[in-house]
């Protein structure tokens, strides 16, 4: 039985996902709005900390599924995960908490958001460059 690592931290992304977006929807209720943020920072913050997700993810899981594919150990696999799923926690606390501004979750999110985005893409290569030495292509 395979195991697919990267659809647990998929799912998990998709928890986090409507946690957040279950956030703007309660915001535009509560304050009647419809489309946009009229004004409201509240609004527009929590908009902008489920938009932040919504921007990394795509990349994040992609590259995770390719270096999965292509034989990364389980145990870096889930040390990826961990570590994307902690910062984009830490980012939305820091984010929300510092309102806009500086604030220690929302540096260390985008730092190891940054972190794990950099290190799977250089996996990914690593992967395809060892492909091509074994005569792949």
């Amino acid at each position: 039985m395979s195991m697919m690592v990267t659809g647990l931290y998929a799912g998990l992304t998709g928890l986090l996902t409507v946690a957040l977006a279950y956030r703007v929807v309660k915001l535009r209720r509560s304050h009647k709005i419809g489309l946009g943020d009229s004004g409201n920072s509240a609004l527009s913050l929590a908009c902008r900390v489920h938009a932040n997700l919504m921007e990394n993810a795509p990349i994040v899981l992609i590259l995770m599924l390719v270096a999965e594919s292509a034989g990364l150990p389980v145990f870096y696999l889930h040390c990826f995960g961990t570590v994307w799923i902690v910062a984009r926690l830490l980012h939305a606390i820091g984010l929300t908490h510092g309102q806009g501004g500086y604030h220690f979750g929302r540096f260390w999110g985008v730092l190891l958001t940054w972190l794990v985005i950099i290190s799977l893409a250089l996996v990914d290569m690593l992967y395809f460059i060892q492909g091509l030495a074994r005569g792949g292509w």
